[in-house]
């Protein structure tokens, strides 16, 4: 029902209810004649997953789990609201909505190598923080590095059994190695945006004449002044996201290190899995231009793609699914043949 909607809407194997589109919905519409919709990426703009290596086993960690676990909750906050550890004066967080991970790796709030292991290396271009309202900036201004709550955590794994041994080398781990899996998104800065663009878009499907079946489904064409406004503050909101995954990191590897001062922690990857972006996919045998809404579902890349690390050219790219109170993560890539059809990239990571 979407105007502009490409191929068919998808529905990954783990969909549940969501505002507008299902979470594990992926839709792409025409970059020229199709819409926006806020629903089709969530309040939680960028909620997503960085999945971490440590150079210590399970079997190490075991015996001061309790004392691991309990520096981490004291050096990175979790819980509705809340401050995190770093403040931002204004002008900062405007270079955050920018930059994203960047920034925050620029101030010495992490490695080097960390910005090349994060989709679009932890930043989207063309991020506008002019079009993000007062209040989200007052929301999200001293959240950087922190966890919130909801279905949000921050985890402390092993690996129990690999199933593509060479994939596992690829990404620099083993059976038993101890893993860190970061789950969260744009804090109260990403969820004002899609509240304050929502408001917006109801009031101008009118103007667009778009008459849908459901006010949840509120969307603008893309290329109208609504909808550009709108992709330039969600672009804010997921570097915001960005930011945030990476501050987290730097402050989790203070934790390890102060219960094992040798340890190694290098990040796997961070990708999102609420976002909307332009891409150019092949669908019935022509190239398209597109924006591709995911919402609770990831892409997944297949060997030799463009926009994978170098690291990951051969394997294909990560893919993390997250498991939920206490059933068993999953590490995954992206096969071939993922970009025969868009967006069924999303399709193959869940179903694999």
């Amino acid at each position: 029902m979407l105007p502009g909607i490409v191929g068919p809407s998808l529905a990954m194997p783990d969909m549940h209810q969501g505002y507008g589109f299902p979470i594990g919905g992926v839709a792409a519409t025409d970059w020229n004649d199709g819409v926006v919709s806020p629903g089709g990426v969530g309040f939680d703009i960028n909620c997503g997953v960085r999945l971490v290596r440590t150079s210590l086993g399970a079997d190490d960690v075991r015996p001061r789990l309790r004392e691991l676990i309990n520096q981490v909750f004291r050096d990175v906050p979790c819980g509705t609201g809340g401050e995190g550890p770093i403040q931002l004066k204004w002008p900062e967080l405007d270079e955050v909505l920018v930059r994203g991970a960047q920034w925050v790796i620029a101030q010495g709030f992490g490695e080097p190598a960390d910005g090349e292991f994060a989709e679009e290396r932890g930043a989207l271009k063309e991020a506008d923080p002019d079009k993000v309202s007062s209040r989200a900036k007052e929301r999200g201004r001293v959240q950087l590095g922190t966890i919130g709550s909801g279905n949000h955590f921050l985890e402390v794994q092993y690996v129990e059994q690999v199933h593509d041994a060479e994939a596992a080398r690829a990404m620099g781990f083993e059976k038993s190695q101890v893993l860190v899996l970061i789950h969260c998104g744009s804090r109260g800065l990403g969820h004002q945006v899609c509240t304050d663009y929502l408001a917006q878009m109801g009031a101008a499907m009118k103007k667009y004449k778009i008459d849908l079946p459901d006010r949840q489904l509120a969307c603008v064409p893309i290329q109208s002044p609504e909808g550009q406004a709108y992709l330039g503050a969600m672009r804010a909101a997921a570097n915001f996201a960005w930011a945030n995954r990476q501050a987290i990191l730097h402050f989790l590897r203070g934790a390890f290190r102060r219960v094992f001062p040798e340890v190694e922690i290098h990040l796997i990857y961070d990708v999102c899995h609420n976002i909307a972006k332009r891409e150019r996919h092949r669908l019935h045998g022509r190239d398209v231009d597109v924006l591709v809404h995911r919402k609770g579902a990831t892409r997944a890349f297949p060997p030799g793609h463009r926009e994978l690390p170098e690291a990951y050219q051969r394997s294909g790219q990560p893919v993390l699914i997250p498991g939920s109170m206490g059933t068993a993560s999953w590490v995954l890539v992206g096969a071939d043949g993922a970009m025969q059809e868009h967006s069924a990239a999303s399709v193959m990571a869940r179903a694999v």
